[in-house]
């Protein structure tokens, strides 16, 4: 059977057009498949409609070619013709030839299983061509519905705090089936939707390693088997001058079929080995673009970067391990001045419970309302510090402990981001890297604290700043002497002044029960023997603070 042209439209189910009551239409013969679909309509009289035909017509014809006398031998050839063709339904038209559908036709078209449709008399072969047309239209026009939406979804998911397990979870749900992704080792890092049993998850993971690309110090055999001995250079498969196998190159996406499970798989990014894995039932052609569209967005996530090469970043890791200057080394990443942005999930309340960081023995009822409560935030994987890297701009991120610290160049003003708190230092050149990253950390405690999505530390000349550094330097480490040596209280000082003295908001900034932050206070004004109601207390607490 000739291979069938398929048109780019979704084809129309039989059961479809003999639902439509305007045509009339009735099965006489052959089985009752709902699966049996059309993908166009064809009018032929000829005797052998073979070489007319592509596959998956609805053949439509007035008996006109049938002889007179023709018996059941010319039935038998006619149908058989049309079933090698790949013909998906026959339709014979009554009047004005044949006022009944042969008997002889209805047992050949029984006997080979193709569908026969009595069309009456009232109904034209155009009408029945319209009618088709008109329903893979609509089945078209339904298609994109459908994958624009999920392109919206998939769009809005990658948005979202967590968006390579938001991308997975769109994805899985759209198709009704799992949606895995693979690292450059094959494992696997992240997956949604519902399991498809093991024998499914192992073809997955095969399929995957096909589409990987191959380790350039590593051959992937060829499942074509090894090449002969004397293989030229052009061969598939032979060897390098250096005496090592050259790889073979990987396709783009690959798809297998399992225990009626369509799998497919899709390598992401420029070679970078991340494979996105999808098994599903077969459903709908749009399906695979959905999938697309996927990869698209994973191959974002997962990839490099703006900010400089990986090259360059590994060359400027080597220099500062060495014992490099980071001022010499900066160029490499792109940029002389740069800012440090903390950042952590900012999540609403129903999406976390509060945290008691109290010891047992010293818990008391809570009578803080739930929005000054500290709460339990979920820390973000790697996948997502680097989505919130890609949007602020750089590549330079270092996620721990639950806050994300990133090396933004200084021409990249941060703007806020949805799911996160951020909170971004002064721009500053590579030797004030460390002052920048502690800018960065009480912008974000700041953010917090007063519930905003983005704190940029000021930069603007102050009066502290006509004494002499190394002058207010010593004064300040005068007048902190006696809190100097416990961080818990300096740290808890520095939050409560720039709180203006909110016991509630210092709490919720420190992840502490307000009460520690009474306990504290009190310490300091008791070992700096200092009336902290008083705002010119305050105002050279904070000055001496900003120096140490």
């Amino acid at each position: 059977m000739p291979d069938p042209t398929v048109p780019p439209t979704p084809p129309v189910p039989l059961d479809a057009l003999l639902a439509r009551e305007d045509l009339g239409l009735r099965r006489v013969a052959g089985p009752s498949d709902p699966g049996t679909v059309v993908r166009w309509a064809h009018t032929s009289e000829m005797a052998d409609p073979y070489p007319y035909l592509l596959g998956g017509e609805l053949l439509l014809s007035a008996g006109v070619h049938i002889p007179d006398g023709a018996g059941p031998g010319y039935f038998d050839a006619y149908v058989s013709r049309i079933v090698a063709a790949g013909g998906a339904a026959l339709g014979f038209g009554l009047a004005p030839v044949h006022e009944t559908v042969p008997g002889a036709l209805v047992a050949a078209c029984d006997l080979q299983g193709l569908p026969l449709l009595e069309v009456p008399p009232r109904t034209t072969f155009s009408g029945v061509a319209r009618a088709v047309w008109q329903l893979m239209a609509q089945a078209r026009l339904a298609e994109l519905r459908r994958v624009t939406e999920a392109h919206r979804g998939l769009a809005s998911a990658a948005a979202r705090p967590d968006p390579v397990p938001s991308v997975l979870h769109r994805l899985s749900r759209h198709l009704d089936g799992r949606a895995v992704l693979f690292g450059p080792e094959g494992t696997e890092i992240a997956a949604a939707g519902r399991a498809l049993g093991e024998e499914t998850d192992t073809a997955l993971a095969k399929l995957a390693e096909v589409v990987r690309p191959a380790d350039p110090d590593e051959h992937r055999p060829d499942p074509a088997g090894p090449p002969e001995s004397g293989a030229g250079p052009g061969v598939a498969g032979a060897a390098s001058p250096a005496g090592r196998a050259r790889p073979r190159p990987s396709p783009s996406s690959a798809a297998d079929t399992v225990a009626g499970i369509r799998l497919a798989a899709y390598a992401l990014g420029a070679g970078h080995g991340f494979v996105l894995g999808v098994a599903a039932p077969p459903r709908d052609s749009g399906d695979h673009t959905v999938a697309s569209v996927a990869a698209v967005l994973l191959s974002l996530l997962t990839g490099e970067q703006q900010g400089g090469t990986g090259a360059a970043r590994s060359a400027a890791l080597v220099r500062l391990l060495l014992g490099g200057d980071p001022q010499q080394v900066a160029p490499l990443l792109g940029g002389e001045r740069w800012r440090v942005v903390h950042a952590r999930r900012a999540v609403r309340p129903s999406e976390t419970r509060p945290s008691d960081t109290r010891s047992p023995d010293t818990r008391s009822p809570d009578t803080r309302s739930p929005e000054a409560r500290p709460l339990e935030v979920p820390s973000p994987d790697a996948l997502a510090a680097s989505a919130l890297g890609a949007a602020l701009g750089s590549a330079l991120v270092d996620p721990a402990d639950g806050i994300v610290r990133v090396l933004v160049p200084a021409g990249r003003e941060p703007e806020a981001q949805t799911g996160w708190t951020l909170g971004v230092s002064a721009a500053v050149t590579p030797h004030d890297w460390p002052a920048a990253d502690t800018q960065a950390a009480r912008a974000l405690a700041h953010a917090r604290a007063t519930r905003v999505p983005l704190v940029v530390h000021g930069a603007r000349p102050a009066l502290d700043d006509l004494v002499p550094a190394a002058d207010a330097r010593a004064h300040a480490r005068t007048l902190l002497a006696p809190v100097a040596g416990t961080p818990a209280l300096t740290d808890t000082l520095r939050t409560w002044l720039s709180l203006h003295g909110s016991w509630d908001r210092t709490a919720v900034a420190l992840s502490v029960h307000r009460n520690t932050v009474r306990q504290r206070i009190a310490r300091c004004a008791a070992l700096l023997n200092a009336d902290l109601d008083d705002p010119d207390v305050r105002m050279n607490l904070w000055f001496a603070l900003r120096h140490i």
